[in-house]
C-alpha cells in the first residue's frame, strides 16, 4: 500500500457477514468518493467465506483474525491499525447506512468534538430488541454517565488521538463513549439511518448479551472510578 496517510480510516469489524460484505464495501466506497480514505475490514475468525468477499486495493486492508475473538478485539485492532486522521467504526451487517458517514465526520470537523456517535432515531429491530436496549441504555448511561443515549449504536467517527483513551478488554465496544469521555475528550450525538437485517443473523442474544453487559458495566465503572489523568511535562 503506497506510504500515504489518508484522511478517514473506516475500521470494519466482519464475522461470518459473506453475504453483506461485498454490497457492503461498494456502499462505502459510494459514500465515501471525494476523500481520502482507507477500508480496514477485520475478518474475526469467521467460518465463512467472508474474506474471500473483500476485495482488496490500495485503500482496502484485510486483517484476519486465527479465531474468533469477539467485536471488540476486532474493533480494537482495526482502531489500532488506522491510519486515517478520522476514525470511523460501522458494522458488517449492513444495518448501519455508510451514507451517514460524511455528516459524522463533517460535525466532528467542526472543531468542537473529539468523538461523534450516532445513535438510531428509527430502529428497524423486533420491539423486544428495542425494548431491552432502551432498558439498557437507560442503566448504562445512569451507571456509567457516559451521556449517549444510544451505545449499541456501532456508528461512530473519533480523532485518531481518542484512541489512546481505549483498553482491549472483551465488551469495549459498548464503552467507547465512556472511556473516551472519561479522558477529557467532547463527546456529540448525531441522528443516523438505520436499516433491517437482510442476510446473516445476529451474534448476540437476550441472555448473552444482559450478562455480559452487566459484568462489563461493573468492572468499567470500578476502572472509570481509578483512572488517574496527568498533566506534566518535561522542563
Amino acid at each position: 500500500m503506497p506510504d500515504i496517510q489518508p484522511q478517514i480510516s473506516v475500521v470494519v469489524p466482519l464475522y461470518n457477514e459473506e453475504e453483506n460484505v461485498a454490497e457492503l464495501q461498494r456502499q462505502l466506497s459510494q459514500a465515501l468518493a471525494g476523500h481520502s480514505y482507507e477500508l480496514v475490514f477485520v475478518d474475526d475468525g469467521s467460518t465463512d467465506a467472508t474474506s474471500a468477499h473483500v476485495q482488496k486495493s490500495d485503500q482496502v486492508r484485510l486483517i484476519c483474525f486465527r479465531k474468533n475473538s469477539g467485536q471488540s478485539a476486532a474493533m480494537y485492532a482495526g482502531i489500532m491499525a488506522a491510519r486515517g486522521e478520522v476514525i470511523v467504526l460501522i458494522d458488517g451487517d449492513l444495518q448501519n447506512d455508510p451514507a451517514d458517514i460524511p455528516a459524522l465526520v463533517g460535525k466532528l470537523q467542526e472543531g468542537s468534538y473529539d468523538l461523534v456517535c450516532g445513535y438510531r432515531a428509527k430502529r428497524k429491530d423486533t420491539a423486544f430488541k428495542r425494548l431491552q436496549s432502551r432498558i439498557a441504555n437507560a442503566v448504562r448511561s445512569r451507571f456509567i454517565g457516559d451521556g449517549v443515549r444510544d451505545t449499541g449504536c456501532s456508528l461512530k467517527a473519533m480523532r485518531r488521538e481518542c484512541r489512546r483513551a481505549l483498553l482491549p478488554f472483551n465488551g469495549m465496544h459498548r464503552f467507547i463513549p465512556a472511556l473516551i469521555r472519561h479522558s477529557g475528550y467532547k463527546i456529540t450525538e448525531v441522528p443516523v439511518n438505520h436499516r433491517p437485517r437482510i442476510h446473516g443473523v445476529s451474534k448476540y442474544t437476550f441472555a448473552n448479551r444482559a450478562w455480559r453487559a452487566t459484568k462489563d458495566m461493573v468492572g468499567v465503572s470500578w476502572l472509570l472510578s481509578r483512572m488517574v489523568k496527568i498533566d506534566a511535562e518535561e522542563r
